[in-house]
């Protein structure tokens, strides 16, 4: 009862071809085709991605911190102060 038999592919056929026409169908099908092969590729092409990228186990590399004479140092009076200190005379 769940099967389609080949009559009843006859008569959703029929009715495809009345709705849509014949000169539409063959585009259609061909969108659709297109579609599967976009759809496809792209499936494909985030497997590849998905085994490149590193895993989230592996460990990431630890950070040196720079010594007491690589550190800049600041204007601890000024820490805002802007770059010109030119005044301006009023």
């Amino acid at each position: 009862m769940g099967a389609m038999s080949w009559w009843h592919w006859v008569i959703v056929l029929v009715v495809l071809v009345l709705l849509f026409g014949s000169k539409k169908l063959p585009d259609a099908a061909r969108g659709l085709g297109q579609s599967l092969r976009i759809f496809k590729s792209e499936v494909q092409e985030m497997q590849k991605d998905g085994e490149t990228r590193p895993t989230a186990a592996e460990p990431a590399p630890p950070r040196e911190l720079p010594t007491s004479s690589e550190t800049p140092t600041h204007n601890a009076a000024a820490p805002n102060a802007p770059a010109d200190n030119t005044k301006k005379s009023a």
